[in-house]
């Protein structure tokens, strides 16, 4: 009998040697080479995905027929809107998170409102049938035309799903699915690749929208090769911190929409619940009459959000000051500091400075400079802010307020939460014809503190 040639595969770069390291010469990873068997020469001559497109030959653009994306709606909206309006048919979608965010269970709330018009498949690699049914009783889903399969070897995968012609398919998870023909355990590069190659095919010859949930590193990416990323139309990530009820579904990738929407949702026992006003749910719990405390406006995609930024000056016990930063870059924290510190005089260099945005939510726009600098100062001096005052602007190195991008949207939201005056900078001002509320402009930092204090 012959002997089965075998290599050493990185999990993280996919680069390949024929002996074990203990470091991948490529990305530099220890710890991350693994065996696996090569490939027959039969196996490799032929194609392992198939023709996505169904063409046999090249073809003119001008001679591709135009037509806008075919989409379903899920029945979830949040889900909906960062998709870009519903799922395109046909369609390879991907969704990771830690594992017990909720991914399994966004999935089988959507697939059961997606079965009420057409058959769908769930693939379970994980659970048996009986914990699927238990899971489905919790959630209330009715799965009337639900088919759920426990099952990892993707050729069984596939032929069930050929057989069944299902409106959808949920794969759960991409890494416990393998092909025998490739010899190398589930959840390695190659497996990973090319089982998503697989699917890939599928949905793009038959217009079955499919969903695969994928595992995440310590690091949080999803885990296997780089390139699955890239061959999926969409990204999805969930997220969300341990012990809050929060979850936030975020787009790193949409070719058919924005990656700028985010989906709110709040973890509950029957399972995830929509948030349509997250404005409303970030502030309920907003102490009243607190230093530190500052709201400030978010801009995801179309949708503004109001959040509360939470700021802790305390002076230090220790020869370094800390800065600690949750929801917010770090970075961004100190260099406000320092503005604060050379432009105003405000003394934080003997100060721990804490930074948290609360319900979970992450801050990455300059827009939210001007909130944590206020929420710095009321902290030190102990000294609460109006609670009807919003607070926008991007605060430059020079202690100027630089102007924000689509103040109407944010000052609408302001309106609709009840805020009687927004303070932001003048140029933005200038922008508004009619507002419902007073806007006062600043061109400095300084100006703005003195504004506050008065």
């Amino acid at each position: 009998m012959a002997k089965t040639k075998t290599h050493f595969t990185c999990q993280s770069c996919a680069y390949q040697s024929a002996k074990w390291l203990g470091r991948c010469t490529e990305c530099g990873t220890w710890g991350s080479m693994v065996e696996e068997a090569e490939l027959s020469s039969a196996s490799q001559s032929r194609p392992a995905w198939g023709a996505a497109g169904g063409q046999d030959k090249p073809v003119l653009l001008q001679q591709v027929e135009s037509a806008s994306e075919s989409r379903r709606l899920t029945g979830i909206a949040e889900l909906d809107r960062v998709l870009g309006g519903g799922v395109v048919l046909g369609s390879l979608v991907l969704i990771g998170g830690d594992p017990g965010i909720g991914k399994s269970t966004l999935l089988l709330m959507a697939v059961d409102r997606l079965s009420k018009d057409r058959p769908a498949l769930y693939v379970s690699g994980e659970e048996s049938l009986r914990q699927t049914r238990m899971r489905a009783e919790r959630l209330g889903v009715s799965g009337e035309q639900l088919h759920v399969f426990a099952e990892t070897d993707l050729e069984k995968v596939l032929g069930a799903a050929e057989k069944l012609a299902p409106g959808c398919l949920i794969i759960d998870s991409i890494q416990t699915m393998f092909l025998a023909e490739l010899g190398s355990a589930p959840g390695s590069v190659g497996q990973v690749r090319e089982c998503a190659g697989r699917l890939m095919a599928y949905a793009k010859k038959t217009g079955v929208p499919t969903f695969m949930v994928g595992h995440v590193t310590k690091d949080g990416s999803i885990a296997g090769p780089r390139v699955l990323e890239h061959m999926v139309d969409t990204v999805l990530y969930f997220e969300g911190e341990r012990g809050h009820p929060f979850r936030i579904l975020r787009a790193h990738k949409n070719r058919f929409g924005s990656t700028n929407e985010i989906g709110v949702f709040e973890m509950k026992g029957s399972g995830l619940a929509e948030v349509p006003d997250p404005s409303a749910l970030f502030l309920s719990e907003r102490p009243k009459g607190a230093s530190g405390s500052v709201v400030t406006s978010t801009l995801n995609g179309t949708r503004p959000i109001l959040v509360e930024v939470q700021a802790l000056v305390a002076p230090t016990g220790y020869g370094t000051a800390r800065r600690t930063a949750m929801g917010v870059d770090s970075n961004r924290v100190a260099l406000l500091a320092a503005v604060l510190e050379k432009k105003e005089g405000v003394q934080l260099m003997g100060c721990d400075i804490f930074v948290n945005v609360a319900g979970g939510m992450s801050l990455t726009e300059p827009a939210s400079d001007l909130a944590v600098c206020a929420a710095l100062v009321s902290s030190l001096q102990n000294r609460a802010i109006d609670a009807q005052t919003l607070i926008l602007g991007e605060v430059g190195l020079a202690g100027e307020v630089r102007a924000v991008a689509q103040i109407e949207p944010r000052l609408a939201e302001a309106a609709k939460m009840g805020f009687r005056r927004v303070l932001l900078p003048r140029a933005s001002a200038r922008r508004v014809e009619n507002s419902r509320i007073e806007l006062l402009g600043v061109e400095s930092l300084g100006e703005a503190l003195q504004l506050l204090r008065g």
